[in-house]
């Protein structure tokens, strides 16, 4: 596995992590939930741009590595 496939997976990983938090956030509620659920939801969907963005540049080179 190279460093790019390995900050794909990184990334994948932390939007999963940023999604358990958002999830658990909003069944428990209240002030947290208040304050930090929309900052929650804008750093899932970076990193979930971030991680589609290194998974296509990884295929790519892997595509043009041959």
């Amino acid at each position: 596995m190279d460093a790019l496939t390995g900050l794909a997976v990184v990334a994948a990983l932390a939007t999963a992590a940023v999604l358990v938090a958002g999830i658990a956030s909003m069944m428990h509620g209240g002030e947290f939930d208040e304050r930090h659920g929309g900052q929650l939801m804008v750093a899932r969907v970076g990193l979930q741009a971030l991680a589609f963005a290194l998974l296509l540049a990884a295929m790519g080179l892997a595509l043009l590595r041959g």
